[in-house]
């Protein structure tokens, strides 16, 4: 943990990370913090959830795709479609997982506005860690609170 993580966190507990990795030029370690660098998006949702019935909620934060790009996803730059065989595997601090598609949040096809959320009702997130945001689904089942590990996955044995 850098020292300045350390210094933050210090005084209310541990500051929730985020590590990036898999098929990335630049691997990173993400805090919410950090994340309110990145242009800011509003989205108010609303989906079923298992446990306690229909949910509603604001949410800002940046898109995924963003802040993935950032880190440098290991597409052949020659090949245009090379960027459809990425995964992107999602993992909650409680071992709550999902599954998502690159073409899926890609502007150039899905286009789907996923946000790393920053803060829930206008409640920032600091402690907790960013939550994934899926504006697209009815069922909340992929809304991944305190988010430790994205990692993306271009690598994985093709069918025969």
């Amino acid at each position: 943990m850098s020292d300045s993580l350390a210094a933050a966190g210090t005084a209310a507990g541990p500051v929730a990370e985020l590590a990036l990795t898999g098929d990335l030029t630049r691997p990173a370690r993400l805090t919410v913090s950090g994340l309110l660098s990145w242009p800011q998006h509003r989205a108010q949702v609303s989906f079923d959830c298992a446990t306690s019935g229909i949910q509603q909620h604001r949410f800002t934060g940046p898109f995924l795709h963003d802040v993935l790009v950032s880190a440098g996803p290991a597409f052949d730059p020659a090949r245009r479609k090379d960027r459809l065989r990425f995964l992107i595997a999602v993992r909650g601090a409680d071992g709550h997982r999902a599954l998502l598609s690159w073409a899926e949040i890609d502007p150039d096809f899905g286009r789907a506005p996923v946000l790393l959320a920053v803060t829930i009702d206008g409640t920032p997130l600091d402690r907790a860690g960013p939550q994934l945001v899926l504006p697209q689904d009815r069922c909340g089942a992929r809304y991944i609170s305190g988010i430790e590990a994205i990692r993306v996955d271009g690598g994985y044995t093709v069918w025969t």
